[in-house]
């Protein structure tokens, strides 16, 4: 029961400290950060699953579950939206004319 406490107590600390970290950050440099973010969304990945790995209760086993699948899902939403970050910064692509040369 104690180690259950100590487990929730770090989960609710690192949302709020989560929350505040996100809530600094600029909406003009958010999508620049993205890219750097999907490495730490990957090892908070495999924390998660390392966590459920070990879980001893239920209880744990389903909070590891439900952070691995949010872990997941945060991690393909930012490669994503990273794409389409690239993609707007790519511009559009000119077909590649050729010009006839008059034979006469």
């Amino acid at each position: 029961m104690n180690e259950s406490i100590v487990w929730l107590t770090i989960f609710v600390l690192s949302i709020f400290v989560g929350v505040e970290v996100i809530a600094k950050v600029s909406s003009t440099l958010h999508t620049p950060l993205m890219s750097g973010a999907n490495a730490i969304h990957g090892i908070i990945l495999v924390g998660a699953i390392l966590v459920t790995g070990a879980a001893d209760s239920t209880v744990t086993l389903v909070v590891g579950l439900a952070a691995v699948v949010l872990a997941t899902i945060n991690l393909v939403g930012g490669f994503v939206v990273t794409d389409r970050m690239l993609q707007m910064f790519g511009g559009a692509r000119r077909p590649e004319v050729t010009r006839r040369e008059d034979s006469a």
